[in-house]
Order: C-alpha cells, then structure tokens, then sequence
C-alpha cells in the first residue's frame, strides 16, 4: 500500500512501531530491517506507557532483538515529538552505552525526515549528547547506573539494560538494585503520574527485574525459545502467540543454528 508523505508522517506520529523502523533505517543504512511480532509488542506497551495506561512495566527479551533502538533511541525521540515539554532520564549500565544510545537519539531528530514528521526542535545544532534539550524545554537525560542525579526529575524513567552479564554477580548485582531503589525511582516528577520502563535480559533470579516483579510492575516476557509452562499473560490482553514447544522468538534473525550456537 503506497502512502503519501503526509500520511507516512501522520502514520509514524500516531505508531511507535512505525516510527522506529523508520529509526532503524536511518541508523543502519544498507540494512536490511527484518520485522517480528516481538517488535509491534513491544511498541504497544511503550505506546500504553505514553498514553498513561502503564505507569510500571518491565520487558524480558534476549539479547540483540532490537529492543535499545525501539525503546532507547525511538521511543524517546517519538515521546519528544509529541510531547515536546516531556523530561526522560535514559540509563544503562555504563555511560559510554548511554551516550550510545543518546547519540542516536540525536541523529534521529535532527534528521529531515524527523523535522518533516515533527515540529519538534534541539535547542543548539550541536547539542550534547547526554543532555539533549528541546526549544520547549522538554529534556532526554543521558546517564549510567550510579551516576549522579541530584536535583534532577523526569515524567519518564527508561532503564535499559541496567547490568551487563559480567556483572550479575552478587556485589555487583546488589549495587545496581539499591541505586535503583535509593537514587533513581526518587527521581519522578510525580510518582502517581510518572512512569517507569525497565527493559532487559534476565541475568539472575535476583536482578533488577526480579525487584520490580515483586513491586507488580507489568510483565511482558518474551523468551526465545517458547516455553508452555512459562507462557507470558499479560494484564492487558496478550498471551505469547507461540504453540510449539522450543519455537524461537525471532527466526529470520536468529535461526535454530545460530541459537544453538549462542
């Protein structure tokens, strides 16, 4: 189906999905975009959130499944889009991944295909990538686990992949859940009202995760491989359309060989 320039704008303000395979296009060009059921998943939730539905929600993919492009890099430059005013505080577990995803946050929005789509605009044409500012005062806050944050609010906390697997050891482990605990989730501007989005892979029975399911965050978890008697419900009307025990989650990306690979 063919769309005009006006409907393919209007189209991505009004789909996540959409907006972040168009993200994807231009960050990665002469890739070819594979498309999943995962990802259209995905950016249902992030768009509940958005719409204030889903004030708590934690998201379990594997690893490499596109999940920092859709919910680092495009949910924030489409949250922006819309709602220029709106303050985000982006974490990972390292600033140099952050600044990654800020970076890319920021090639998307100064694109002309994202200026053409919102009225949207960065205060400087060469803004820092930790802090990128809008000229209606609207904010995305760069920063890693244990970074400072004094004196700093957000309607919107992302939090993307908080530990990296070398770290899910103990020590580390805990020092990532009381920062979460002690510095990061103070941060909403207002706690009824504010959101928070965790998404990660699952690196032990006492990660980050395990501390928001305990807090009732809405679960959506999506394993590679299916698995009955696991089967993810979510509150909110989805069920995993997977039957077949062993079934992947992504196979054009990541085939049986490869899977048993990894």
């Amino acid at each position: 189906m063919e769309f005009s320039e006006e409907e393919f704008a209007a189209l991505q303000r009004s789909h996540l999905g959409v907006f972040a395979e168009r993200c994807f296009v231009h960050l990665n060009p002469g890739v070819k975009y594979l498309h999943n059921w995962h990802l259209d998943l995905i950016a249902d939730r992030l768009e509940k959130v958005a719409r204030g539905e889903i004030k708590r929600l934690i998201i379990n993919v594997p690893p490499r499944s596109m999940k920092s492009i859709m919910a680092s890099v495009a949910f924030p430059a489409w949250i922006l889009g819309l709602g220029p005013t709106k303050s985000l505080i982006c974490v990972s577990y390292s600033q140099d991944l952050s600044d990654k995803h800020a970076e890319d946050t920021r090639a998307v929005m100064q694109s002309s295909w994202y200026q053409d789509t919102f009225p949207t605009r960065l205060m400087s044409k060469r803004p820092s990538a930790a802090l990128l500012k809008t000229t209606k005062g609207g904010v995305r806050r760069a920063t890693s686990v244990g970074g400072t944050l004094t004196g700093l609010g957000a309607d919107i906390i992302l939090i993307d992949d908080p530990l990296k697997p070398d770290d899910a050891r103990r020590a580390a482990r805990k020092s990532a859940n009381d920062w979460l605990d002690n510095t990061l989730l103070s941060r909403l501007n207002n706690k009824q009202e504010g959101a928070i989005v965790i998404i990660m892979q699952r690196l032990n029975e006492a990660d980050v995760s395990a501390a928001a399911l305990e807090l009732g965050y809405e679960h959506l978890c999506i394993p590679m491989r299916f698995e009955p008697q696991r089967r993810c419900r979510t509150s909110i009307g989805w069920t995993d359309p997977r039957t077949v025990e062993g079934e992947l989650m992504f196979p054009d990306r990541f085939p049986e060989t490869q899977v048993r690979e990894l």
